[in-house]
């Protein structure tokens, strides 16, 4: 079984050696490749890959196209039979995890995509001990996930203009369609190096995320669910964001949620040539599955 491990980087030349000093030891195995797609950096990271990890194959937006774009890219163009995708700020805790990764797809023909164990935090956790068991979950999480490239050939690429958030969820709403599962397998851990608490700071960068990760739920649901579902879930979305949100004093959210309509509207055009409704049955099933698992903490 051939493995390739996918990372998409901009501007943090930092946080991806310190992930790639972790990956480096796996590329001793013939069987495993790694990528580096760098979107466009101007922080010297090409040139820092290139000195520092030259079994590394490095590809390079000159300007930047997206992680969207360079996942597409990666997963389209590898030969391997398992693509694992990691963000540039997250590495492996656990033992061995392409074995475990490789074992478990074997023993587990159904499984089209493998959900990690995420830990957030600048910090490492003092445990890395679980109790948790697999299951089949809904979706998963973009840094730190492994694709079945089977499966991942059997359903569209990631579509570039949600820019930024929804996309896995898009991927995983196929995957249901087409008969594949995604299994949350917390034998694999990843350390995803990041600041929660600061990225909910009001900010620029806040308002951004905001939009975009509202808007990606409201093209999800009308690409997907039933015609009166989707009308339904929309609503009761916007309702949600006027009385948790806005009439509560949260007015930072007002322009985001603004934006995010209006970027329904704009794109409208590219919801309706991709659209592949559920049927009720399909919805109904879909919506027995568990929640992805997202944010793991060290157990006591």
């Amino acid at each position: 079984m051939k493995f390739a491990i996918h990372i998409s980087t901009k501007n943090r030349k930092d946080d991806l050696l310190l992930t790639l000093a972790t990956v480096y030891p796996l590329l001793e195995n013939p069987a495993v490749a790694c990528v580096v797609f760098d979107d466009g950096s101007e922080d010297g990271t090409a040139e820092a890959v290139k000195a520092q990890f030259p079994k590394i194959h490095l590809l390079q937006n000159k300007i930047s196209r997206g992680y969207i774009y360079c996942r597409n890219v990666m997963l389209n163009e590898t030969q391997a039979d398992v693509a694992v995708s990691l963000d540039d700020d997250a590495h492996f805790l656990s033992d061995n995890p392409l074995e475990i990764i490789g074992e478990y797809f074997k023993e587990n023909p159904k499984c089209g995509l493998i959900a990690f164990r995420i830990y957030w935090s600048k910090t490492a956790p003092e445990s890395t001990k679980s109790s948790q068991v697999p299951e089949v979950v809904k979706s998963f999480v973009g840094c730190g996930h492994a694709w079945r490239m089977d499966a991942w050939r059997a359903i569209p690429s990631y579509p570039e203009w949600f820019e930024f958030y929804g996309e896995e969820n898009f991927a995983s709403l196929q995957l249901f369609k087409n008969s594949w599962e995604i299994q949350y397998v917390p034998q694999v851990l990843v350390w995803h190096r990041v600041d929660l608490k600061q990225r909910k700071n009001v900010t620029k960068d806040f308002a951004l995320r905001y939009r975009r990760g509202l808007r990606a739920g409201w093209f999800n649901i009308f690409l997907f669910y039933p015609p009166g579902k989707a009308l339904r879930f929309f609503l009761y979305s916007v309702w949600r964001q006027m009385k948790t949100k806005i009439l509560s004093g949260q007015l930072q959210v007002v322009f985001p949620v603004l934006g995010a309509l209006w970027d329904l509207l704009r794109l409208s055009p590219n919801i309706l040539k991709n659209r592949t409704a559920f049927t009720p049955k399909e919805f109904a099933n879909y919506t027995k599955l568990k929640e992805p698992k997202i944010y793991w903490k060290p157990e006591n």
